[in-house]
């Protein structure tokens, strides 16, 4: 399913009437770091033994917490990261941050005028959450609003983080809409009975902009630039 025109559209993304809370992703929707994470992350990996390609490292960890990554990776390669491995990689993530970070084109000001609560839950820590809001000018929209992973039980692809959100945002789930770029995302939005859009303008997504892979988990419609994220929540 691809991003469609007029009210049928609108109607996927917005249910029965307009969301009474908009629930961002970070990496990958707010900021375009996911080509930057997943290249520091493959060749973390490979220093450790891990055969594993960027690609792989993609097409199965994007949008999932370093926990679960390293869970999978000793499961499925029998390798024990080294004590440091993870804070490792993270660091050397926030220098490239530091030097290559860009906000997505038009995220900003959509943002700015949007007239509905918003917030943000990723799979994120907080530390790697604020730097990257923060390098990006983002984080003046959503300081005190900002979630993590950290925070809950289980990570997405489990429902817990965005049920957490909407809790502390005093928002029934079912008047909620999520704004996801990856897999374990919209599976993680549609188990807490919240409407998604998937989210394709990032640099990880240049094999697949129409979001296929977004579309069979559950998004309700594929948008792949804020502008048609805005022709589906922006009032007119």
């Amino acid at each position: 399913m691809g991003e469609r025109d007029g009210v049928d559209a609108r109607a996927d993304a917005a249910g029965h009437g307009r969301p009474a809370l908009v629930i961002f992703d970070c990496d990958g929707v707010l900021v375009d770091s996911e080509p930057i994470s997943l290249a520091c992350l493959t060749a973390g990996l490979n220093r450790i033994g891990v055969p594993i390609d960027v690609e792989t490292v993609r097409a199965r960890f994007a949008g999932t917490s370093m926990t679960s990554i390293m869970a999978h990776i000793t499961r499925d390669y029998g390798v024990v990261a080294p004590d440091g491995f993870v804070d490792a990689v993270k660091a050397k993530t926030l220098c490239a941050f530091d030097i290559e970070l860009r906000a997505m084109t038009g995220a900003a000001k959509m943002i700015a005028a949007l007239d509905l609560p918003i917030c943000v839950a990723s799979s994120s820590d907080p530390v790697r959450l604020h730097h990257s809001l923060g390098l990006t000018g983002l984080l003046p929209l959503f300081e005190g609003r900002i979630f993590s992973s950290v925070e809950v039980p289980r990570g997405k692809p489990f429902p817990d983080l965005f049920l957490h959100a909407a809790a502390r945002m005093q928002t029934a789930p079912a008047s909620c809409l999520v704004v996801e770029d990856s897999v374990p995302g919209v599976t993680a939005a549609r188990a807490a009975g919240m409407r998604v859009i998937g989210f394709t303008g990032g640099g990880h997504w240049g094999h697949d902009p129409a979001g296929a892979d977004l579309s069979a988990a559950g998004a309700d419609v594929v948008v792949s630039d804020y502008a048609g994220l805005a022709r589906l929540i922006l009032p007119g």
